[in-house]
């Protein structure tokens, strides 16, 4: 039997290219984006497309209640987010900081509410968030980003404590620069590998998280960021 895979804020980038490379794969593949281009892309590898927003619950629930009337069950789990709020640590406003919670942390929470009842009654799922290398050492370019999902990796290890007996597992692939965004010299600078990363590199840890090779692997903070990070 198929497995199916929802991927959620997914419409371009290493959410879409892992949806691309899940489709080949043979799983059943849905995709929610608040800008359409997940549903186009869903169309396109034969699945769901829904555009909805991730910071809005109805959007997740109706979306979820669409995969299970086609496919019947959720597999896997994918979210990913958009472009939080920039700036000077000090300048970025209460109202910024708390979209940037929504952004970047809720937006699991909320996914992971609706999901896991599902997962229970299958006794097994597995939950993937693409999170960001800067969890580990927090960078200033990106400062609403590394704080929340610092958060998600606390919020991931105890999720994945609670329901690790119903088999469903939650892990965080943390990417550093890569290739769905223009190459800046002074990013390309800091990684030890001397490029960017490809975004098929990520799809290829999404499939081995997703499949029963990845099977003992929970709670996990999985960098795959060309050597950028130094912590050990």
């Amino acid at each position: 039997m198929k497995k199916t895979a929802v991927f959620i804020a997914c419409g371009t980038g290493m959410g879409a290219d892992a949806a691309k490379h899940l489709s080949t794969k043979g799983y059943d593949i849905a995709i929610m984006s608040s800008s359409g281009k997940g549903e186009k892309l869903a169309n396109e590898l034969g699945g769901l497309g829904y555009t909805g927003s991730n910071l809005v619950t109805y959007d997740i629930e109706n979306f979820i209640e669409k995969v299970l009337t086609k496919f019947e069950k959720v597999d896997v789990l994918i979210n990913s987010a958009g472009h939080g709020p920039k700036g000077d640590i000090l300048q970025i406003s209460d109202d910024e900081w708390i979209k940037g919670m929504e952004v970047y942390f809720l937006n699991v929470v909320r996914a992971s509410r609706i999901i896991t009842p599902i997962m229970q009654k299958q006794k097994n799922g597995s939950i993937i968030n693409i999170s960001t290398f800067a969890i580990f050492e927090p960078d200033p370019s990106f400062p609403t980003s590394g704080v929340f999902r610092s958060g998600l990796a606390a919020f991931t290890k105890i999720y994945s404590d609670k329901y690790a007996k119903d088999n469903i597992r939650m892990n965080n692939i943390l990417p550093g620069f890569i290739d769905s965004l223009p190459t800046k010299e002074e990013f390309l600078n800091r990684i030890p590998l001397k490029r960017y990363g490809k975004v098929k590199e990520i799809s290829a840890v999404v499939e081995m998280l997703a499949s029963d090779g990845g099977a003992y692997i929970t709670g996990q903070n999985i960098r795959v960021d060309g050597g950028i990070t130094r912590s050990v």
